[in-house]
């Protein structure tokens, strides 16, 4: 008896945390971070540390914390700015689309369901001025589990997010649909993410 319960004992705790790895560790997002920053510490072994370095290696190491801590597997996006955002979330089943996932609105002050993966943020481009080159439009990618805010800076005006994009992504760089004229994509009928009452 008193050795049933030892081998039952040992296997619990091994076996249990083995089971909750599995859980992110087969994750695209996970084996990609974690790519990243064993080839950014090993660039700040060869190479002199820069400060850019280092913010590089902060932001993976606080990408790959919520990927392992977090209880829920989906993104969710918060809108604390004045302006409707459009983000990236999962497709429809009726979807015929050939991206990976589809752009919703987020409307001003709402936050999507937490049942809901809310993957990203589509950034607008915008034109050059006198002094400031154009930039493209972009996608800006979340890691699961990520519970993102986006605010104004009172200052400028300009969309702020509380955490470092998992990547930045322009047109033609992945399977997201990262639109140049966006309203061509407004006209053709994009629906309101789920949101959370």
């Amino acid at each position: 008896m008193t050795l049933v319960f030892l081998v039952l004992l040992v296997n619990l705790m091994i076996i249990q945390p083995s089971w909750a790895e599995r859980k992110y560790t087969a994750d695209p997002d996970y084996i990609e971070l974690t790519q990243k920053l064993e080839s950014a510490l090993q660039q700040q072994q060869t190479e002199t540390s820069t400060p850019e370095l280092q913010q590089k290696i902060s932001d993976l190491k606080f990408q790959k914390y919520i990927l392992e801590t977090s209880k829920n597997s989906s993104g969710v996006c918060r809108n604390q700015t004045e302006k409707t955002l459009l983000i990236y979330g999962q497709k429809s089943k009726k979807s015929s689309s050939t991206y990976d996932n589809e752009l919703y609105l987020l409307p001003s002050g709402a936050e999507t369901d937490d049942e809901w993966d809310c993957q990203g943020v589509y950034i607008p481009g915008e034109a050059a001025t006198e002094g400031k080159e154009a930039t493209p439009a972009r996608a800006f990618k979340i890691v699961h589990g990520t519970i993102l805010v986006a605010t104004s800076n009172p200052q400028t005006g300009e969309t702020e997010f509380n955490v470092p994009p998992a990547n930045v992504f322009k047109s033609g760089e992945a399977n997201w649909l990262i639109p140049d004229n966006l309203q061509v994509v407004l006209e053709s009928g994009i629906t309101t993410a789920k949101i959370n009452d």
